[in-house]
Protein backbone atom coordinates (compact mmCIF):
# COMPACT_ATOMS: atom_id res chain seq x y z
CA UNK A 1 0.00 0.00 0.00
CA UNK A 2 1.60 3.48 -1.06
CA UNK A 3 0.66 6.28 1.16
CA UNK A 4 0.72 9.84 -0.25
CA UNK A 5 0.23 11.65 3.02
CA UNK A 6 1.91 15.01 4.41
CA UNK A 7 4.14 15.21 7.25
CA UNK A 8 2.43 14.08 10.86
CA UNK A 9 2.24 17.75 11.93
CA UNK A 10 0.80 19.37 8.68
CA UNK A 11 -2.06 16.20 9.45
CA UNK A 12 -2.63 17.45 12.74
CA UNK A 13 -3.04 21.26 11.23
CA UNK A 14 -5.83 20.10 8.40
CA UNK A 15 -7.57 18.32 10.90
CA UNK A 16 -7.78 21.61 13.37
CA UNK A 17 -8.53 23.63 10.23
CA UNK A 18 -11.23 21.57 9.64
CA UNK A 19 -13.01 22.53 13.19
CA UNK A 20 -12.61 25.91 12.56
CA UNK A 21 -14.33 25.49 9.11
CA UNK A 22 -17.01 24.22 10.66
CA UNK A 23 -17.28 27.32 13.55
CA UNK A 24 -15.50 30.48 12.18
CA UNK A 25 -16.17 32.48 15.55
CA UNK A 26 -13.63 30.75 17.17
CA UNK A 27 -10.71 31.12 14.91
CA UNK A 28 -7.64 32.74 16.27
CA UNK A 29 -8.11 31.14 19.88
CA UNK A 30 -5.85 29.99 22.51
CA UNK A 31 -6.65 26.44 22.66
CA UNK A 32 -6.47 24.61 25.60
CA UNK A 33 -5.58 20.69 25.76
CA UNK A 34 -4.85 18.45 28.42
CA UNK A 35 -1.27 16.79 28.91
CA UNK A 36 -2.23 13.59 30.71
CA UNK A 37 1.01 11.19 31.33
CA UNK A 38 0.02 7.24 29.39
CA UNK A 39 -1.49 4.92 32.02
CA UNK A 40 0.41 2.24 33.33
CA UNK A 41 0.08 -1.25 31.21
CA UNK A 42 0.51 -4.87 31.44
CA UNK A 43 3.15 -5.41 28.92
CA UNK A 44 5.97 -7.37 29.79
CA UNK A 45 9.49 -5.60 29.56
CA UNK A 46 10.76 -6.88 26.46
CA UNK A 47 7.03 -6.16 24.97
CA UNK A 48 7.38 -2.68 26.26
CA UNK A 49 10.86 -2.17 24.96
CA UNK A 50 9.92 -3.61 21.89
CA UNK A 51 6.79 -1.60 21.08
CA UNK A 52 8.67 2.01 22.17
CA UNK A 53 11.44 0.59 19.25
CA UNK A 54 8.42 0.52 17.17
CA UNK A 55 6.70 3.74 17.54
CA UNK A 56 9.62 5.92 17.30
CA UNK A 57 10.66 4.24 14.33
CA UNK A 58 7.75 4.63 12.83
CA UNK A 59 7.71 8.65 13.70
CA UNK A 60 10.82 8.74 12.19
CA UNK A 61 9.89 6.86 9.27
CA UNK A 62 6.78 9.24 8.90
CA UNK A 63 8.89 12.34 9.41
CA UNK A 64 11.37 11.15 6.81
CA UNK A 65 8.44 11.41 4.50
CA UNK A 66 8.28 7.39 4.27
CA UNK A 67 4.47 6.97 5.20
CA UNK A 68 4.35 3.48 3.90
CA UNK A 69 6.66 1.89 6.21
CA UNK A 70 5.39 4.35 9.02
CA UNK A 71 1.81 2.86 8.53
CA UNK A 72 3.30 -0.53 8.98
CA UNK A 73 5.34 -0.12 11.65
CA UNK A 74 2.11 1.33 13.83
CA UNK A 75 0.79 -1.67 12.71
CA UNK A 76 2.90 -3.56 14.57
CA UNK A 77 3.08 -1.75 17.25
CA UNK A 78 -0.87 -2.70 17.65
CA UNK A 79 -0.26 -6.27 16.96
CA UNK A 80 2.32 -6.05 20.47
CA UNK A 81 -0.02 -3.66 22.48
CA UNK A 82 -3.72 -3.71 21.43
CA UNK A 83 -4.59 -1.23 23.47
CA UNK A 84 -1.54 1.62 21.90
CA UNK A 85 -4.22 4.48 22.21
CA UNK A 86 -1.59 6.63 19.94
CA UNK A 87 -1.04 3.89 17.53
CA UNK A 88 -4.41 4.13 16.67
CA UNK A 89 -4.44 7.97 16.96
CA UNK A 90 -1.61 8.28 13.98
CA UNK A 91 -2.85 5.87 12.34
CA UNK A 92 -6.74 7.64 11.79
CA UNK A 93 -4.54 10.46 10.69
CA UNK A 94 -3.47 7.95 7.84
CA UNK A 95 -7.05 6.69 7.45
CA UNK A 96 -8.61 10.22 7.22
CA UNK A 97 -6.03 11.63 4.43
CA UNK A 98 -6.71 8.42 2.36
CA UNK A 99 -10.46 9.20 2.51
CA UNK A 100 -11.45 6.13 4.39
CA UNK A 101 -13.77 7.60 7.16
CA UNK A 102 -14.99 4.76 8.86
CA UNK A 103 -11.74 3.46 9.48
CA UNK A 104 -10.62 6.64 10.29
CA UNK A 105 -13.30 7.50 12.75
CA UNK A 106 -13.39 3.89 13.90
CA UNK A 107 -9.32 4.38 15.48
CA UNK A 108 -10.38 7.76 16.77
CA UNK A 109 -13.00 6.32 18.92
CA UNK A 110 -10.81 3.38 19.62
CA UNK A 111 -7.44 6.08 20.92
CA UNK A 112 -10.52 8.24 22.96
CA UNK A 113 -12.08 5.42 24.33
CA UNK A 114 -8.84 4.17 25.37
CA UNK A 115 -7.56 7.30 27.13
CA UNK A 116 -10.75 9.16 27.69
CA UNK A 117 -8.26 11.73 29.53
CA UNK A 118 -6.65 12.96 26.93
CA UNK A 119 -8.22 15.71 25.42
CA UNK A 120 -6.10 15.91 22.11
CA UNK A 121 -8.05 12.21 21.29
CA UNK A 122 -10.94 13.51 22.61
CA UNK A 123 -11.18 16.80 20.62
CA UNK A 124 -10.22 15.15 17.33
CA UNK A 125 -13.25 12.85 17.70
CA UNK A 126 -15.51 15.50 18.20
CA UNK A 127 -13.70 17.69 15.41
CA UNK A 128 -14.71 14.50 12.50
CA UNK A 129 -18.32 13.84 14.32
CA UNK A 130 -19.01 17.59 13.56
CA UNK A 131 -17.47 17.24 10.11
CA UNK A 132 -19.75 14.69 9.15
CA UNK A 133 -22.80 16.21 10.46
CA UNK A 134 -23.30 14.05 14.09
CA UNK A 135 -23.72 16.88 16.10
CA UNK A 136 -24.94 14.49 19.38
CA UNK A 137 -21.80 12.50 19.39
CA UNK A 138 -20.10 15.68 18.93
CA UNK A 139 -21.64 17.64 22.04
CA UNK A 140 -20.86 14.25 23.88
CA UNK A 141 -17.06 14.75 22.44
CA UNK A 142 -17.12 18.41 23.92
CA UNK A 143 -19.18 17.34 26.74
CA UNK A 144 -16.54 15.15 27.46
CA UNK A 145 -13.61 17.82 26.99
CA UNK A 146 -15.11 20.42 29.22
CA UNK A 147 -15.12 17.52 32.16
CA UNK A 148 -11.43 16.91 31.26
CA UNK A 149 -10.50 20.64 31.54
CA UNK A 150 -13.24 22.95 33.01
CA UNK A 151 -11.67 25.81 31.63
CA UNK A 152 -11.65 25.04 28.20
CA UNK A 153 -13.23 28.10 27.06
CA UNK A 154 -12.66 26.83 23.36
CA UNK A 155 -15.00 23.69 24.08
CA UNK A 156 -17.50 25.57 25.32
CA UNK A 157 -17.98 28.06 22.63
CA UNK A 158 -18.49 24.99 20.43
CA UNK A 159 -20.84 23.81 22.64
CA UNK A 160 -22.75 26.89 22.70
CA UNK A 161 -23.25 26.40 18.70
CA UNK A 162 -23.59 22.93 18.79
CA UNK A 163 -26.65 22.91 21.29
CA UNK A 164 -27.63 26.30 19.06
CA UNK A 165 -27.66 23.89 15.86
CA UNK A 166 -29.92 21.10 17.45
CA UNK A 167 -32.40 23.96 18.59
CA UNK A 168 -31.56 22.56 22.07
CA UNK A 169 -31.90 25.94 23.93
CA UNK A 170 -31.65 24.26 27.43
CA UNK A 171 -28.11 23.12 26.65
CA UNK A 172 -27.50 26.32 25.46
CA UNK A 173 -28.13 28.63 28.64
CA UNK A 174 -26.40 25.60 29.87
CA UNK A 175 -23.53 26.45 28.63
CA UNK A 176 -23.33 29.85 28.48
CA UNK A 177 -23.91 29.65 32.63
CA UNK A 178 -20.53 27.79 32.79
CA UNK A 179 -18.58 30.90 30.62
CA UNK A 180 -20.14 33.00 32.95
CA UNK A 181 -18.55 31.18 35.70
CA UNK A 182 -15.07 31.74 34.00
CA UNK A 183 -15.75 35.26 32.34
CA UNK A 184 -18.47 36.87 34.59
CA UNK A 185 -21.25 38.33 32.17
CA UNK A 186 -20.90 40.15 29.68
CA UNK A 187 -22.52 41.75 26.70
CA UNK A 188 -21.76 38.91 24.28
CA UNK A 189 -22.73 35.98 26.81
CA UNK A 190 -26.19 37.92 27.96
CA UNK A 191 -26.97 38.34 24.60
CA UNK A 192 -26.59 34.50 23.18
CA UNK A 193 -28.59 34.39 26.52
CA UNK A 194 -31.08 37.02 25.82
CA UNK A 195 -31.21 35.01 22.02
CA UNK A 196 -32.08 31.67 23.55
CA UNK A 197 -34.55 32.57 25.97
CA UNK A 198 -36.20 34.61 22.88
CA UNK A 199 -36.39 31.27 20.81
CA UNK A 200 -37.84 29.70 23.84
CA UNK A 201 -40.31 32.41 23.79
CA UNK A 202 -39.56 33.10 27.46
CA UNK A 203 -39.41 37.09 27.42
CA UNK A 204 -39.14 37.67 31.22
CA UNK A 205 -35.96 35.73 31.05
CA UNK A 206 -34.86 37.55 28.53
CA UNK A 207 -35.84 40.82 29.89
CA UNK A 208 -34.00 40.20 33.28
CA UNK A 209 -30.67 38.66 31.66
CA UNK A 210 -30.56 42.42 29.96
CA UNK A 211 -31.53 43.67 33.54
CA UNK A 212 -28.97 42.07 35.48
CA UNK A 213 -26.50 43.34 33.19
CA UNK A 214 -27.24 46.99 33.41
CA UNK A 215 -27.46 46.75 36.97
CA UNK A 216 -24.21 45.09 36.87
CA UNK A 217 -22.49 47.89 35.19
CA UNK A 218 -24.30 50.73 36.53
CA UNK A 219 -21.83 53.42 35.32
CA UNK A 220 -21.95 52.49 31.41
CA UNK A 221 -25.13 53.66 29.68
CA UNK A 222 -24.89 51.48 26.75
CA UNK A 223 -26.22 48.27 29.19
CA UNK A 224 -29.14 50.15 30.15
CA UNK A 225 -29.75 51.74 25.97
CA UNK A 226 -29.63 47.67 25.19
CA UNK A 227 -32.26 47.08 27.51
CA UNK A 228 -34.31 50.16 26.31
CA UNK A 229 -34.40 48.87 22.54
CA UNK A 230 -35.24 45.42 23.69
CA UNK A 231 -38.39 47.06 25.69
CA UNK A 232 -39.10 48.64 22.59
CA UNK A 233 -38.67 45.74 20.27
CA UNK A 234 -41.40 44.02 22.92
CA UNK A 235 -43.99 46.05 23.02
CA UNK A 236 -43.06 48.13 26.56
CA UNK A 237 -42.22 51.78 25.03
CA UNK A 238 -43.07 53.46 27.77
CA UNK A 239 -40.48 51.79 29.96
CA UNK A 240 -38.32 52.34 26.79
CA UNK A 241 -39.30 56.03 26.88
CA UNK A 242 -37.85 56.46 30.62
CA UNK A 243 -34.84 54.94 30.05
CA UNK A 244 -33.68 56.88 26.77
CA UNK A 245 -35.09 59.83 28.61
CA UNK A 246 -32.86 59.08 31.90
CA UNK A 247 -29.98 58.55 30.07
CA UNK A 248 -30.13 61.78 27.99
CA UNK A 249 -30.33 63.62 31.24
CA UNK A 250 -26.93 62.40 32.60
CA UNK A 251 -25.61 62.81 29.23
CA UNK A 252 -27.52 64.84 26.58
CA UNK A 253 -24.95 63.90 23.75
CA UNK A 254 -25.55 60.77 23.70
CA UNK A 255 -25.79 59.68 20.42
CA UNK A 256 -26.56 56.19 21.43
CA UNK A 257 -29.66 57.38 23.63
CA UNK A 258 -30.09 60.06 20.89
CA UNK A 259 -30.51 57.66 17.86
CA UNK A 260 -32.92 55.34 20.27
CA UNK A 261 -35.43 58.24 21.41
CA UNK A 262 -35.42 59.23 17.92
CA UNK A 263 -36.55 55.23 16.83
CA UNK A 264 -39.15 55.94 19.34
CA UNK A 265 -40.79 59.39 18.41
CA UNK A 266 -40.95 57.27 14.76
CA UNK A 267 -42.33 54.43 16.17
CA UNK A 268 -44.99 56.59 17.91
CA UNK A 269 -45.69 58.52 14.97
CA UNK A 270 -44.23 62.24 16.64
CA UNK A 271 -42.86 63.15 13.11
CA UNK A 272 -42.11 66.88 14.50
CA UNK A 273 -40.30 65.51 17.52
CA UNK A 274 -38.45 62.95 15.33
CA UNK A 275 -37.28 65.84 12.83
CA UNK A 276 -36.10 68.17 15.46
CA UNK A 277 -34.01 65.41 17.08
CA UNK A 278 -32.75 64.32 13.82
CA UNK A 279 -31.51 67.83 13.08
CA UNK A 280 -30.17 68.42 16.38
CA UNK A 281 -28.33 65.43 15.93
CA UNK A 282 -26.76 66.03 12.70
CA UNK A 283 -25.81 69.51 13.14
CA UNK A 284 -24.01 68.72 16.24
CA UNK A 285 -20.36 68.71 16.48
CA UNK A 286 -20.41 65.82 18.79
CA UNK A 287 -22.57 63.45 16.92
CA UNK A 288 -20.46 61.07 15.39
CA UNK A 289 -20.13 61.30 11.75
CA UNK A 290 -21.16 57.29 11.33
CA UNK A 291 -24.24 58.00 13.08
CA UNK A 292 -24.94 61.37 10.78
CA UNK A 293 -24.55 59.25 7.18
CA UNK A 294 -26.89 56.69 8.86
CA UNK A 295 -29.03 59.10 9.55
CA UNK A 296 -28.63 61.09 6.16
CA UNK A 297 -29.24 58.17 4.10
CA UNK A 298 -32.09 57.04 6.25
CA UNK A 299 -32.97 60.73 4.99
CA UNK A 300 -32.32 60.05 1.34
CA UNK A 301 -34.01 57.07 0.82
CA UNK A 302 -37.39 58.28 2.55
CA UNK A 303 -37.15 61.64 0.32
CA UNK A 304 -37.00 59.49 -2.80
CA UNK A 305 -39.83 56.51 -1.41
CA UNK A 306 -42.09 60.08 -0.96
CA UNK A 307 -40.78 60.93 -4.83
CA UNK A 308 -37.58 62.32 -4.87
CA UNK A 309 -37.41 66.38 -4.09
CA UNK A 310 -33.44 66.85 -3.60
CA UNK A 311 -33.94 70.79 -3.22
CA UNK A 312 -35.35 69.19 1.05
CA UNK A 313 -32.26 67.18 1.08
CA UNK A 314 -29.44 69.68 -0.78
CA UNK A 315 -30.68 72.45 2.02
CA UNK A 316 -30.24 70.00 4.68
CA UNK A 317 -26.72 69.21 3.27
CA UNK A 318 -26.05 72.26 3.49
CA UNK A 319 -27.10 73.42 7.37
CA UNK A 320 -25.08 70.55 7.97
CA UNK A 321 -21.60 71.34 6.17
CA UNK A 322 -22.06 74.74 7.56
CA UNK A 323 -22.31 73.62 10.94
CA UNK A 324 -19.43 70.80 10.38
CA UNK A 325 -17.58 72.79 7.77
CA UNK A 326 -14.40 70.09 8.19
CA UNK A 327 -16.36 67.00 7.31
CA UNK A 328 -14.71 65.20 4.86
CA UNK A 329 -17.55 62.49 4.99
CA UNK A 330 -20.95 64.62 4.63
CA UNK A 331 -19.20 66.62 1.97
CA UNK A 332 -18.44 63.34 -0.17
CA UNK A 333 -21.92 61.79 0.56
CA UNK A 334 -23.57 64.66 -0.43
CA UNK A 335 -21.23 64.71 -3.86
CA UNK A 336 -22.16 61.45 -3.97
CA UNK A 337 -25.93 62.17 -3.89
CA UNK A 338 -25.67 64.89 -6.01
CA UNK A 339 -24.41 62.48 -8.48
CA UNK A 340 -27.17 59.93 -8.17
CA UNK A 341 -29.74 62.79 -8.99
CA UNK A 342 -27.49 63.40 -12.30
CA UNK A 343 -27.18 67.33 -11.29
CA UNK A 344 -25.35 69.17 -13.98
CA UNK A 345 -21.62 68.84 -13.92
CA UNK A 346 -20.75 72.40 -12.83
CA UNK A 347 -22.53 71.81 -9.54
CA UNK A 348 -21.20 68.48 -8.65
CA UNK A 349 -17.77 70.03 -9.23
CA UNK A 350 -18.19 72.30 -7.25
CA UNK A 351 -19.09 70.21 -4.59
CA UNK A 352 -16.08 67.56 -5.27
CA UNK A 353 -13.74 71.01 -4.90
CA UNK A 354 -15.33 71.13 -1.33
CA UNK A 355 -14.32 67.51 -0.51
CA UNK A 356 -10.72 68.31 -2.14
CA UNK A 357 -10.65 71.60 0.18
CA UNK A 358 -11.40 69.30 3.42
CA UNK A 359 -9.62 66.26 2.32
CA UNK A 360 -6.94 67.03 -0.39
CA UNK A 361 -5.97 63.76 -0.39
CA UNK A 362 -8.93 61.89 -1.13
CA UNK A 363 -8.23 59.82 -4.15
CA UNK A 364 -12.05 58.69 -5.32
CA UNK A 365 -13.29 62.53 -5.36
CA UNK A 366 -10.29 64.06 -7.22
CA UNK A 367 -10.21 61.34 -10.09
CA UNK A 368 -14.17 62.45 -10.73
CA UNK A 369 -13.09 65.94 -10.88
CA UNK A 370 -10.29 64.89 -13.26
CA UNK A 371 -12.89 62.84 -14.94
CA UNK A 372 -15.36 66.11 -15.06
CA UNK A 373 -12.97 68.30 -16.01
CA UNK A 374 -11.89 65.81 -19.24
CA UNK A 375 -15.11 65.84 -20.72
CA UNK A 376 -14.82 69.80 -20.72
CA UNK A 377 -11.41 69.27 -22.31
CA UNK A 378 -10.36 71.54 -19.83
CA UNK A 379 -6.72 70.28 -20.31
CA UNK A 380 -4.85 72.77 -17.52
CA UNK A 381 -7.42 72.46 -15.08
CA UNK A 382 -6.56 68.51 -15.34
CA UNK A 383 -3.12 68.72 -14.76
CA UNK A 384 -2.94 70.98 -11.96
CA UNK A 385 -5.48 68.67 -10.52
CA UNK A 386 -3.50 65.84 -11.42
CA UNK A 387 0.19 67.27 -10.62
CA UNK A 388 -1.02 67.17 -6.07
CA UNK A 389 -2.86 63.72 -6.41
CA UNK A 390 1.47 62.43 -7.46
CA UNK A 391 2.39 63.07 -4.69
CA UNK A 392 -0.70 61.98 -2.13
CA UNK A 393 -0.63 59.02 -4.19
CA UNK A 394 2.41 58.12 -5.64
CA UNK A 395 1.24 54.76 -6.78
CA UNK A 396 -1.55 55.66 -8.46
CA UNK A 397 -1.08 55.55 -12.22
CA UNK A 398 -4.37 57.10 -13.44
CA UNK A 399 -3.02 60.12 -11.98
CA UNK A 400 -0.07 60.17 -14.28
CA UNK A 401 -2.17 58.74 -17.26
CA UNK A 402 -4.51 61.95 -16.75
CA UNK A 403 -1.82 64.51 -16.94
CA UNK A 404 0.05 62.92 -19.76
CA UNK A 405 -2.72 62.78 -21.95
CA UNK A 406 -3.44 66.07 -21.13
CA UNK A 407 -0.17 67.85 -21.72
CA UNK A 408 0.00 65.64 -25.36
CA UNK A 409 -3.98 67.55 -25.96
CA UNK A 410 -1.85 70.46 -25.53
CA UNK A 411 0.81 69.48 -28.12
CA UNK A 412 3.19 69.44 -25.11
CA UNK A 413 5.08 66.01 -25.70
CA UNK A 414 8.16 66.59 -23.85
CA UNK A 415 6.16 66.92 -20.47
CA UNK A 416 3.88 64.46 -21.49
CA UNK A 417 6.54 61.79 -21.70
CA UNK A 418 7.83 62.62 -18.76
CA UNK A 419 4.56 62.13 -16.85
CA UNK A 420 4.24 58.54 -18.25
CA UNK A 421 7.59 57.78 -17.89
CA UNK A 422 7.12 58.80 -13.94
CA UNK A 423 4.24 56.94 -13.60
CA UNK A 424 5.76 53.77 -15.06
CA UNK A 425 8.11 53.94 -12.50
CA UNK A 426 5.48 53.02 -9.87
CA UNK A 427 4.75 49.73 -11.51
CA UNK A 428 4.89 46.57 -9.48
CA UNK A 429 3.22 43.59 -9.88
CA UNK A 430 -0.03 44.31 -8.38
CA UNK A 431 -0.26 47.17 -10.89
CA UNK A 432 -3.38 46.90 -13.36
CA UNK A 433 -1.71 44.99 -16.82
CA UNK A 434 -3.99 46.86 -19.28
CA UNK A 435 -3.56 50.28 -17.25
CA UNK A 436 0.36 49.46 -17.52
CA UNK A 437 0.15 48.41 -21.19
CA UNK A 438 -1.67 51.21 -22.26
CA UNK A 439 0.98 53.48 -20.54
CA UNK A 440 3.88 52.26 -23.06
CA UNK A 441 1.81 52.37 -25.99
CA UNK A 442 1.19 55.80 -25.55
CA UNK A 443 5.17 56.69 -24.64
CA UNK A 444 5.68 54.23 -27.81
CA UNK A 445 3.56 56.62 -29.97
CA UNK A 446 4.87 60.06 -28.44
CA UNK A 447 8.12 58.49 -29.10
CA UNK A 448 7.96 57.43 -32.47
CA UNK A 449 6.35 61.27 -33.47
CA UNK A 450 10.01 62.88 -32.00
CA UNK A 451 11.37 60.72 -34.40
CA UNK A 452 13.11 58.28 -31.61
CA UNK A 453 11.89 54.85 -33.30
CA UNK A 454 14.00 52.50 -31.06
CA UNK A 455 13.10 53.79 -28.15
CA UNK A 456 9.21 53.60 -29.27
CA UNK A 457 9.76 49.96 -30.06
CA UNK A 458 11.35 49.05 -27.29
CA UNK A 459 8.15 50.82 -25.49
CA UNK A 460 5.89 49.09 -27.72
CA UNK A 461 7.45 45.62 -26.66
CA UNK A 462 6.84 46.35 -22.92
CA UNK A 463 3.63 47.42 -23.59
CA UNK A 464 2.70 43.47 -25.17
CA UNK A 465 4.76 42.13 -22.26
CA UNK A 466 1.71 43.22 -20.07
CA UNK A 467 -0.68 42.73 -22.35
CA UNK A 468 -0.03 40.73 -25.65
CA UNK A 469 -3.59 41.51 -27.20
CA UNK A 470 -3.80 45.47 -26.83
CA UNK A 471 -4.58 45.89 -30.25
CA UNK A 472 -3.99 49.83 -30.35
CA UNK A 473 -0.10 48.74 -29.89
CA UNK A 474 -0.29 46.05 -31.93
CA UNK A 475 -1.57 48.31 -35.48
CA UNK A 476 0.80 51.10 -34.45
CA UNK A 477 3.84 48.51 -33.91
CA UNK A 478 3.19 47.30 -37.16
CA UNK A 479 2.83 49.87 -38.98
CA UNK A 480 5.24 51.88 -37.81
CA UNK A 481 8.00 48.38 -38.19
CA UNK A 482 6.38 48.52 -42.04
CA UNK A 483 7.25 52.37 -42.90
CA UNK A 484 10.63 51.07 -41.55
CA UNK A 485 11.25 48.48 -43.86
CA UNK A 486 11.91 45.84 -40.52
CA UNK A 487 10.69 42.56 -39.80
CA UNK A 488 7.92 42.68 -42.10
CA UNK A 489 7.10 38.84 -41.27
CA UNK A 490 6.77 40.36 -37.32
CA UNK A 491 4.48 43.29 -38.48
CA UNK A 492 2.15 41.35 -40.55
CA UNK A 493 1.58 38.78 -37.52
CA UNK A 494 0.91 41.72 -35.52
CA UNK A 495 -1.53 43.47 -38.24
CA UNK A 496 -3.27 40.11 -38.47
CA UNK A 497 -4.22 39.92 -35.04
CA UNK A 498 -5.40 43.29 -35.16
CA UNK A 499 -7.97 42.37 -37.72
CA UNK A 500 -9.26 38.82 -36.74
CA UNK A 501 -9.76 41.26 -33.22
CA UNK A 502 -11.84 43.86 -35.18
CA UNK A 503 -12.36 42.83 -38.49
CA UNK A 504 -14.78 45.92 -39.81
CA UNK A 505 -11.82 48.33 -38.66
CA UNK A 506 -10.91 50.54 -41.74
CA UNK A 507 -7.25 51.50 -39.96
CA UNK A 508 -6.25 48.19 -38.93
CA UNK A 509 -7.50 46.79 -42.73
CA UNK A 510 -5.33 49.33 -44.11
CA UNK A 511 -2.48 48.71 -41.84
CA UNK A 512 -2.68 44.93 -43.05
CA UNK A 513 -3.53 45.45 -46.65
CA UNK A 514 -0.42 48.15 -46.81
CA UNK A 515 1.98 45.61 -45.26
CA UNK A 516 0.89 42.45 -47.80
CA UNK A 517 1.85 45.24 -50.61
CA UNK A 518 5.58 45.76 -49.36
CA UNK A 519 5.58 42.05 -48.66
CA UNK A 520 4.72 41.88 -52.92
CA UNK A 521 1.79 40.15 -51.86
CA UNK A 522 -0.39 42.54 -54.18
CA UNK A 523 -3.83 40.64 -55.08
CA UNK A 524 -4.48 39.89 -51.10
CA UNK A 525 -3.78 42.92 -50.41
CA UNK A 526 -6.03 44.55 -53.06
CA UNK A 527 -8.99 42.50 -50.98
CA UNK A 528 -7.83 44.19 -47.86
CA UNK A 529 -7.42 47.80 -49.12
CA UNK A 530 -11.14 46.84 -50.34
CA UNK A 531 -12.57 45.84 -47.05
CA UNK A 532 -10.66 49.01 -45.73
CA UNK A 533 -12.28 51.41 -48.08
CA UNK A 534 -15.90 49.95 -47.77
CA UNK A 535 -15.52 50.34 -43.89
CA UNK A 536 -14.25 53.67 -43.99
CA UNK A 537 -17.50 55.06 -42.71
CA UNK A 538 -15.66 58.57 -41.40
CA UNK A 539 -17.40 61.68 -43.09
CA UNK A 540 -14.01 62.48 -44.38
CA UNK A 541 -12.08 59.75 -45.59
CA UNK A 542 -8.16 59.15 -44.69
CA UNK A 543 -6.36 60.34 -47.87
CA UNK A 544 -3.90 57.83 -47.03
CA UNK A 545 -6.03 55.06 -47.08
CA UNK A 546 -7.24 56.40 -50.35
CA UNK A 547 -3.94 56.44 -51.63
CA UNK A 548 -2.61 53.55 -50.82
CA UNK A 549 -5.33 52.07 -52.23
CA UNK A 550 -3.78 53.50 -55.53
CA UNK A 551 -0.49 52.22 -54.77
CA UNK A 552 -1.92 48.82 -54.56
CA UNK A 553 -4.51 48.38 -57.71
CA UNK A 554 -1.40 50.25 -59.57
CA UNK A 555 0.66 47.74 -58.51
CA UNK A 556 -2.14 44.63 -59.75
CA UNK A 557 -2.33 46.56 -63.23
CA UNK A 558 -4.72 48.53 -62.89
CA UNK A 559 -3.34 51.96 -63.77
CA UNK A 560 -6.43 53.63 -64.30
CA UNK A 561 -8.52 52.26 -60.93
CA UNK A 562 -5.21 53.68 -59.27
CA UNK A 563 -5.33 57.62 -60.97
CA UNK A 564 -8.52 57.67 -59.80
CA UNK A 565 -7.56 56.41 -56.09
CA UNK A 566 -4.91 59.11 -56.21
CA UNK A 567 -6.74 62.11 -57.78
CA UNK A 568 -9.20 61.58 -55.08
CA UNK A 569 -6.02 61.12 -52.28
CA UNK A 570 -5.22 64.78 -53.66
CA UNK A 571 -8.80 65.91 -53.36
CA UNK A 572 -8.96 65.14 -49.49
CA UNK A 573 -5.41 66.66 -48.32
CA UNK A 574 -3.14 64.07 -49.93
CA UNK A 575 -1.00 67.26 -50.72
CA UNK A 576 2.56 65.40 -51.18
CA UNK A 577 5.04 65.63 -54.21
CA UNK A 578 5.04 62.08 -54.68
CA UNK A 579 1.09 61.72 -54.92
CA UNK A 580 0.96 64.42 -57.56
CA UNK A 581 4.24 62.68 -59.51
CA UNK A 582 2.07 59.42 -59.23
CA UNK A 583 -0.68 60.96 -61.06
CA UNK A 584 1.40 62.65 -63.44
CA UNK A 585 3.38 59.23 -64.36
CA UNK A 586 0.53 56.92 -64.46
CA UNK A 587 2.62 54.22 -62.00
CA UNK A 588 3.60 53.85 -58.53
CA UNK A 589 6.84 55.36 -57.22
CA UNK A 590 8.07 54.87 -53.88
Amino acid sequence: MKLNLRHFALLLAVGSAAVLLAFPAFAGRKRSVATVAAPTDSLSYNDRRRFDYLFLEAVRQQNAGHYTAAFDLLSRCLSIHPKAAEAYYMQALYFSQLKNDSMALANLEKAAALRPDNSAYVERVGQFYINTGNYDKAIEAYEKLCQNNRENEDALNILVQLYTRKKDYQGVLRTLNRLEELNGSNEETTLSKVRAYEMMDNRKAAYNALKRLSEEHPNDPGFRLMLGNWLMQNERQKEAYRIFIHVLEEEPDNAYAQASLYDYYRAKGQDSLAVGLREKMLLSSKTETQSKLTLLKQIIQDNENEGGDSTKVLHLFERILQANPTDGDIAELQTAYMTLKQMPDSLINKALEKVLAINPDNAGARLQLIQNKWKQKSWDEVIALSKPAQAYHPDEMAFYYFMGIAYYEKSDKDKALDAFRRGVSEINPQSNKNIVSDFYAIMGDILHQKGRADEAFAAYDSCLQWKPDNIECLNNYAYYLSESGKDLSRAEAMSHKTIQHSPTNATYLDTYAWILFLQKRYSEAQTYIDQALANDTDSVQSAVVIEHAGDIYAMNGNTDRAVEYWKKALEKGGGSALLSRKIKLKKYIK
